[in-house]
């Protein structure tokens, strides 16, 4: 017993701080209080104290081999008038040696210069140095083909190299139900803008997307989407369509003949949809003042509006609606900037307080060329496009010009078994758009 009191002695001395932790949970753990602990705390007290001093290592700790690097990536589309410092800013990059590669390599160039919406990606490290930078875009001139750039770090050097590659063509399905307007049933049903222009062009013949509408009118289509490594670089071509209207079904579907040709868009029983005339000056946009009477906006009298006015922002492009020649391209009091087209059959275009001209005097222009861009020049109380329509010079209303110039040629009667099995196969998508929306929505 006398040994065994002497050991434990010799321990307590040794480790008295792990002594008193034991007493603490035994008290905490049985629920005794400070009864009967009297000699004990006394005992505890006459023990010997020392004090130990231990250095307190403040240095950061070294960082683990083997361990995976941080790495950031981030993704931006180039916008118009960029710059390369513009756009490395927005990706995160802070770099001077990747900038300074990048202002030197002469491909790279491509990325802030031309036209805007070029998709580029980088992967940085924490530093924000540059690691890799991957961009993609489809050049203006050729959509079948991608042109990729890669710029990667080596050690302390870089490397670039481009390289040119054919989009991958997928079909996608899209349907809609109208219950205010085109523009709002497009977008809830994620239509793009692109392709929802071209369905109001190729219907506008037909359908007067601005008077016509009635709510439960529904539409499916059939469109291209062109990718590479799933990722979407632009919208293709309007494949097929159908819009249901006051209960009136109107179809079309793109055939190209077998065997090459040139393609074109057709009703569901072969009647072509081309147009002399487009319907509107602008890609998909709204009326903010019809033809007719109106309360004028800025002279505060009523008056007869001898065009049709759309909203739209400053810069929007502006087309023309046929093949025309430029008769004026100038500055002209209330219009501001204007251009007026002469087209065949004594016809003309007016379009006005464009923020800037594209086209000169005599210059011949296809339909759909860019002649302009939104503005508000003249006398306007914010930008839009003042539209007019004359026939042997009378004014006529422009919302009306697609019907009034129908255009096009029949199908040939050799490409008519083709065309049927295309129109058959281009409805059983469109009937399968239109049903999976519905039970996506049930």
């Amino acid at each position: 017993m006398k040994d065994l009191i002497e050991h434990a002695h010799r321990w307590l001395q040794r480790h008295p701080r792990s002594a008193m932790a034991a007493l603490v949970m035994l008290l905490m753990g049985t629920g005794v209080t400070a009864f009967g602990t009297g000699p004990l705390d006394a005992a505890i007290d006459r023990l010997p104290q020392q004090q130990v001093i231990e250095p307190l290592n403040l240095a950061p700790a070294a960082p683990e081999t083997g361990g995976a690097p941080f790495v950031l990536y981030r993704t931006d589309v180039t916008r118009r008038d960029d710059t390369l410092a513009a756009l490395l800013q927005r990706l995160g990059v802070r770099d001077r040696e990747a900038e300074a590669f990048l202002r030197q390599e002469a491909r790279a160039a491509a990325l802030w210069r031309g036209q805007p919406g070029k998709r580029v990606s980088v992967e940085v490290d924490d530093d924000g140095r540059l690691l890799r930078l991957h961009a993609r875009w489809l050049p203006k001139a050729d959509a079948t083909r991608v042109e990729q750039l890669v710029v990667e770090r080596r050690g302390e050097r870089f490397s670039a190299r481009q390289e040119s590659l054919a989009p991958q063509v997928t079909v996608r399905l899209a349907s809609g139900v109208i219950r205010s307007s085109l523009f709002a049933a497009t977008d809830a049903a994620g239509l793009p803008d692109g392709v929802a222009s071209q369905l109001a062009d190729l219907l506008a013949g037909e359908i007067d997307f601005r008077r016509d509408l009635r709510a439960g009118d529904r539409f499916e289509v059939v469109y291209e989407a062109l990718e590479a490594d799933g990722e979407v670089l632009r919208y293709g071509r309007l494949l097929a369509a159908r819009f249901v209207n006051a209960g009136r079904e109107h179809g079309l579907v793109w055939f190209e003949p077998p065997g090459g040709g040139r393609g074109a868009y057709y009703d569901f029983r072969g009647e072509s949809l081309a147009r002399a005339f487009l319907a509107s000056p602008l890609a998909f946009t709204r009326v903010s003042s019809g033809y007719g009477m109106r309360f004028h906006p800025v002279y505060g009298d009523r008056r007869a509006h001898l065009g049709v006015d759309y909203s739209a922002p400053t810069g929007t492009p502006v087309r023309s609606v046929a093949d025309a020649v430029v008769e004026f391209a100038g500055w002209q009091r209330g219009y501001g900037n204007v251009v007026i087209l002469q087209h065949k059959n004594q016809r003309k275009t007016l379009y006005a307080h464009l923020s800037r001209i594209d086209v000169r005097k005599g210059q011949r222009v296809e339909q759909g060329q860019t002649v302009g861009a939104v503005g508000a020049t003249g006398t306007a109380t914010g930008p839009h496009l003042h539209f007019e329509y004359l026939v042997g010079g009378q004014h006529r209303d422009p919302l009306t010009i697609a019907r009034d110039n129908p255009g096009g040629e029949p199908l040939e009667a050799r490409w008519r078994p083709a065309f049927t099995q295309l129109t058959a196969t281009m409805q059983g998508k469109l009937e399968a758009a239109r049903w999976v929306v519905q039970a996506s929505a049930q």
